[in-house]
């Protein structure tokens, strides 16, 4: 097991200039990205393998992280996607009988470098304070290199803003997972960073889940004859994503019932010739409140984007591509940021936050079982002889 008792010296950079001094953590070297807190207090293992933190160096607002390790069973994804990972006080032991390595084993592992020992809140109090910035996580060799040098590095970095990274986190051949409740049919989902709970939670729904490669074609989507679509959540910049919008109008066009999470939310917004726009901080945690406009009911949800969807809250609006009427169906609480979609003429809705729930509360599960019934009463409509009474 790698230790973080040794006193290497490591140093976080801000791209203002200021320098938090701490001790190694994880891999040694120098990793650059964007800067983001998330807040939630459990599920570290679900943050750092879920694919939308790509090209982002996260800070754990929690003092206290690595108490369970690291299993198996747990992870999101094929990795750690995370490119630097920020924690005030690590673990000194693994206490969790599920536990298969320590947290700092699993990031040497994956060559994820970070930094322990920070006043993690001063830090997340600059970030809320200017927003987020890049940075950079020098340690080893690095850390000895000039000031100066270490922040020329952090201002070379790009910005998150103009990224498209979805062909970084994308699966390269289709992956399919059967069906685990009464099969509905074939679901296309177009992976631009899914993560495992949400593949488990649509295969419960009775789909035959269908995992794509970001780069696949309509044609390639009509090939399997999908009775639905998905847009998963993933890493970057909607406003760079041109080819999936073109791709999600051409799924619309084909009336094809849609449902789309996080970065398919924004997708979906702006292939509805909606605008996005980047946040100061962002949203990331597993305690954001959440109002659901149809029902009054304030859902706590578990949220990671950085970019949200430009929309009038109040009432319905034409969609500027022609796609009907369409509302807001969800607004956050803290600031109201628009947290869903519902297109009221086409069978198209989706969401900002992360109804699968890993890690996270459960409040928002329920999208699951509206998707499946869009889709089944979709089905049902098709099937119905022309000129019958739809009543």
């Amino acid at each position: 097991m790698t230790s973080f008792f040794q006193p290497d010296p490591a140093v976080l950079v801000l791209e203002d200039g200021s320098r938090h001094v701490g001790r190694a953590y994880g891999a040694r070297g120098t990793t650059l990205g964007e800067v983001v807190f998330s807040t939630g207090m459990t599920g570290y293992q679900e943050t750092l393998t879920d694919p939308s933190y790509a090209g982002q160096i996260v800070l754990q607002t929690a003092p206290h992280i690595g108490n369970t390790g690291m299993n198996t069973e747990d992870v999101e994804s094929r990795r750690i996607w995370v490119s630097g990972y920020i924690v005030r006080d690590p673990s000194r032991v693994v206490s969790n009988w599920r536990a298969e390595e320590s947290l700092d084993d699993a990031l040497v592992s994956d060559g994820v470098v970070g930094i322990s020992g920070i006043d993690t809140r001063a830090v997340t109090r600059r970030i809320r304070s200017t927003g987020s910035m890049r940075g950079g996580i020098f340690s080893g060799d690095a850390a000895a290199l000039d000031a100066d040098e270490q922040l020329r590095i952090v201002a070379e970095a790009p910005q998150m803003a103009g990224q498209n990274l979805s062909a970084e986190v994308s699966v390269d051949v289709v992956e399919i997972t059967p069906a685990t409740a009464e099969r509905i049919g074939n679901l296309a989902v177009l992976d631009l960073g899914v993560k495992r709970a949400t593949i488990d939670n649509l295969a419960a729904r009775g789909f035959d889940v269908h995992v794509l490669p970001q780069s696949v074609t309509i044609d390639e989507i009509r090939a399997i004859e999908p009775v639905a679509v998905f847009y998963s959540n993933g890493p970057g910049d909607p406003a760079a994503s041109g080819d999936h919008v073109a791709l999600l109008r051409a799924v619309l066009d084909d009336r094809l019932p849609f449902f789309g999470i996080c970065f398919g939310n924004q997708l979906l917004g702006r292939a509805l010739g909606l605008g996005t726009y980047k946040l100061p901080f962002g949203h990331r945690g597993i305690n954001q409140p959440v109002l659901d406009k149809a029902t009054g009911r304030v859902e706590i949800t578990a949220h990671n984007h950085g970019f949200a969807v430009d929309a009038p809250l109040e009432g319905s609006f034409d969609s500027p591509n022609g796609y009907g009427r369409v509302e807001v169906s969800h607004v956050g609480l803290n600031d109201q940021v628009v947290e869903g979609l519902r297109a009221l003429d086409i069978p198209a809705f989706s969401v900002q936050y992360h109804p699968e729930a890993a890690a996270g509360p459960h409040d928002a599960n329920y999208l699951f079982d509206r998707f499946r019934d869009l889709v089944v009463a979709t089905l049902r409509q098709a099937q119905r002889p022309a000129g019958k009474d739809q009543n």
